[in-house]
C-alpha cells in the first residue's frame, strides 16, 4: 500500500522547514484588491513571475537613485 501524498509533503515539509527558512526570506504586503488584480493580469499576460517583478523594480529604483548595496 502507498503512502498518500499528503503525508510525504507533510513529511517532507517538516523534516526540511527549517533548511528553507535559513535558505529563502519571504516578505508581506498588501494592496488594494482590484489593483492586485490588475497587477496579476499584467504578470500572467507578458508571462512575468512576481521574483522577476521584484527584481525588475528593485534594479530600475537602484539605477533610478544612482545606489548600490
Amino acid at each position: 500500500m502507498r503512502t498518500p501524498k499528503k503525508i510525504i509533503d507533510k513529511r517532507y515539509e517538516d523534516k526540511h522547514r527549517e533548511e528553507r527558512k535559513a535558505k529563502n526570506a519571504t516578505f508581506g504586503t498588501s494592496m488594494p484588491r482590484d489593483e492586485l488584480q490588475r497587477l496579476n493580469a499584467f504578470l500572467e499576460a507578458n508571462s512575468i513571475s512576481k521574483v522577476q517583478l521584484i527584481y525588475a523594480g528593485w534594479k530600475a529604483l537602484e539605477e533610478q537613485l544612482n545606489t548600490k548595496l
